[in-house]
């Protein structure tokens, strides 16, 4: 790994990027720091089956930090929905573990076809489409449950931070644009949380991994993106409030039209 002194310099330049995405967007910021940290590891020479997965593994634990400094951000800007974060977080903690277990089970390729459908759709609308109807609101507590749920769900199931369907869900409830975002980053700080804690459970003692890396996580890879992240974050969070919603409607829209772009490229490689 003899360039890696100076690809090193890559991660915290990743961590200013992801960072002010995930505080501007509410995302967790993996659509960004997957592809590039993969990049990174294997131009720095590390040759390993699972590169993939350690990539996923080490940017679940950047988001983790991410996350709490944007939800941080946004708590204290007041742009939190809290009944939204009662009612979907115990769905998606359930989601989760249910799309863990079922992905072994079931075909993600309908499920990602159906995704990108969604995604070039709810990028379209939030470009060029109009608002909701006035009278829609948020569902109780018991359908707010089902659609955590089926967040955590195919979101764990296709690979996908469940931001890019909690956002454009709030929104369609007439949730304010601002504060659908901080709700999402609120939501995003747990399901990261259990995220890096099922990598350690589940793969603290796999043999065979890079150095420096514990149950899938390239620790150093971590501590760069960290360092910038967790102080960009709050920047984007500041940028939601005084941006312009169209602005960040057609930011969130284009960065959907990417996830969306980039899962059929993934399809058509397979």
């Amino acid at each position: 790994m003899d360039d890696f002194n100076w690809l090193w310099l890559c991660y915290p330049l990743l961590g200013c990027l992801a960072g002010f995405m995930a505080g501007l967007l509410g995302v967790g910021g993996g659509l960004i720091s997957v592809p590039f940290i993969t990049i990174i590891l294997a131009a720095s020479g590390m040759q390993h089956p699972d590169l993939h997965k350690i990539a996923l593994a080490t940017s679940t634990t950047t988001i983790l930090f991410t996350s709490f400094s944007s939800m941080r951000s946004h708590v204290a800007h007041q742009n939190v929905e809290w009944p939204a974060v009662k009612g979907i977080l115990p769905g998606l903690i359930v989601g989760t573990l249910l799309g863990t277990y079922l992905v072994h089970l079931i075909p993600t390729t309908p499920l990602r076809i159906i995704f990108i459908a969604f995604t070039f759709y709810t990028a379209y609308s939030m470009s060029f489409g109009g608002q909701p109807k006035p009278a829609r609101t948020l569902p109780g507590s018991g359908w707010l449950f089902g659609v955590g749920t089926a967040i955590g769900s195919i979101s764990t199931l296709i690979s996908a931070g469940g931001g890019f369907i909690t956002v454009p869900f709030l929104i369609a409830c007439n949730t304010p644009v601002r504060r659908a975002i901080g709700t999402s980053a609120t939501l995003g700080f747990p399901i990261a949380l259990s995220g890096v804690l099922w990598y350690l459970i589940s793969f603290y003692n796999v043999p065979g991994l890079p150095e420096h890396t514990i149950a899938y996580i390239y620790w150093p890879a971590v501590l760069g993106v960290v360092l910038t992240s967790a102080l960009f974050a709050p920047l984007g969070a500041r940028a939601a409030q005084k941006w312009p919603v169209a602005t960040i409607k057609k930011v969130f829209a284009t960065l959907l039209l990417a996830l969306g772009l980039h899962m059929l490229y993934t399809i058509t490689k397979q």
